[in-house]
């Protein structure tokens, strides 16, 4: 039931938007009564952390499954983002409709930052392998991909459908950007 009733939920915010659409709504869609909605979610809101487990779980399983440049970090962010990418663009109006209400709803602040912690470990596992410099903890090369990834993402939000590879093309140019740096050579406060 709860399955059902998140699947209409999503189907609706799809279609019409989230702000557009009510818990009565999603009940009817759902072909279950308005009182039954609050058996599994206690409001319209707790559908955007439901909506973001989700996305994490997918996002994990894929990784999991997919292990093809797994002997590098390098190659881990590379298949990261674009598993991140493609993920979104496989689903670019569900992405339209909830990413900005998840913003909206303080879900960047309020929930754990699961997708710095992913880069975190892969970071720490580059820098334990001599792949990355010891300069920058694995926390912080964490958290710098993650701005960068939802920076990339709420650009890329509410362009036309049909955008193609787009926001992988963006996410793996900005992870490159990450890895080569912007220096032509290093000055020397920066060369360790």
């Amino acid at each position: 039931m709860k399955e059902r009733l998140y699947d209409a939920a999503i189907t609706l915010f799809s279609e019409q938007g989230y702000d557009e659409t009510s818990i009565d709504e999603i009940a009817e869609r759902a072909d279950v009564a308005r009182g039954t909605f609050f058996n599994y979610f206690q409001r319209k809101e707790d559908l955007l952390g439901a909506w973001g487990e989700q996305r994490r779980d997918s996002l994990l399983a894929t990784l999991a499954a997919d292990n093809d440049d797994a002997d590098s970090a390098v190659g881990q962010l590379r298949n990261c983002m674009t598993t991140l990418g493609r993920m979104n663009e496989s689903h670019q109006q569900e992405t339209n409709a909830l990413l900005m209400a998840w913003v909206r709803a303080g879900r960047p602040l309020l929930e754990d930052p699961y997708l710095a912690e992913l880069f975190a470990q892969i970071a720490a596992d580059g820098i334990q392998h001599g792949e990355f410099r010891a300069r920058f903890t694995a926390k912080q090369i964490g958290n710098a991909l993650r701005d960068l990834y939802l920076g990339a993402l709420y650009r890329w939000c509410g362009q036309s459908a049909g955008a193609g590879d787009q926001l992988t093309d963006e996410l793996l140019t900005t992870l490159d950007l990450i890895l080569e740096g912007i220096l032509i050579s290093p000055s020397p406060a920066t060369s360790s």
